[in-house]
């Protein structure tokens, strides 16, 4: 069994939502990408999401544009992010972690090959916001071999038709993203944002975790009453930048974590 199911299984079996984080790989320093993974895990986090930094993230607000650039600008290239994954793996054989990103430096790899090195790093799922379900075939064949998640997105937007298509489509987790925008923007509606969701997790065979415009202990605990889960990424990436190392960073990735994931855990 993936390690996102089983995870998933896990949290059921207990009732208790998801607390997914999303950080940029290679930022805020390069040596700083593992032990915040680590700390990220020992401060609740369910699955990580490590962001592939890309120099055109379309779907991404000014926050995590100016990470990627920082980590692009170190030589954060999608083989330091594998590595990175493998090292975490070293001593975490059990937690998810996803990889969030965009086609162009996979599609370079090729789908098999690069499916193959994901998943001997210990990738258990990847998530391309470019990549429609409607070309994602050949992405999907070689994920399914090496053992991978394909995860894809719906929004508010989202036709009843193309929600149908997603759900039965997706593996590991569907995404819901909370608004039509980009990441970070202040402009969360939990109220309309719940009402699609409970109608989303009717439909969908796998687990609906929500993202876009989380903050904080409060957005999260709302979102995640009709959700599966919530994503937290671009107000945790503001938390990491300035940090000067590694023990730094790491110390303000707990900081910033544990308050969200007591709310989840008060209801």
């Amino acid at each position: 069994m993936n390690r996102i199911d089983a995870r998933f299984a896990h949290l059921k079996a207990t009732g208790r939502k998801a607390l997914v984080p999303f950080i940029t790989a290679g930022d805020p320093v390069l040596d700083a990408t593992v032990p915040v993974m680590h700390a990220l895990v020992a401060a609740g986090a369910d699955v990580i999401e490590l962001g592939v930094p890309f120099s055109d993230p379309m779907a991404d607000g000014p926050t995590i544009q100016r990470s990627s650039e920082r980590a692009i600008g170190r030589g954060a290239g999608l083989g330091y992010v594998l590595d990175s994954v493998r090292a975490f793996r070293a001593t975490d054989a059990d937690t998810p972690v996803v990889l969030m990103g965009y086609l162009n430096p996979i599609e370079i790899r090729g789908a098999d090959r690069f499916a193959r090195e994901a998943a001997d790093a210990g990738v258990d799922g990847v998530l391309l916001v470019d990549l429609p379900p409607e070309e994602a075939a050949e992405f999907r064949d070689a994920f399914d071999a090496a053992g991978i998640a394909l995860i894809l997105l719906a929004s508010p937007t989202t036709s009843e038709a193309r929600v149908g298509q997603l759900c039965d489509l997706a593996a590991g987790y569907l995404y819901y993203v909370s608004f039509a925008g980009v990441t970070g923007a202040d402009r969360l509606d939990t109220g309309a944002a719940g009402d699609r969701l409970a109608t989303i997790r009717e439909r969908s065979g796998v687990p609906v975790v929500a993202g876009f415009g989380i903050k904080d202990a409060a957005s999260a605990a709302s979102m995640a009453r009709q959700a599966d889960g919530v994503v937290v990424g671009s107000a945790l990436v503001a938390a990491l930048e300035g940090a000067v190392d590694a023990d730094e960073a790491a110390r303000h990735a707990g900081a910033f974590l544990a308050p969200l994931r007591a709310a989840l855990d008060a209801g």
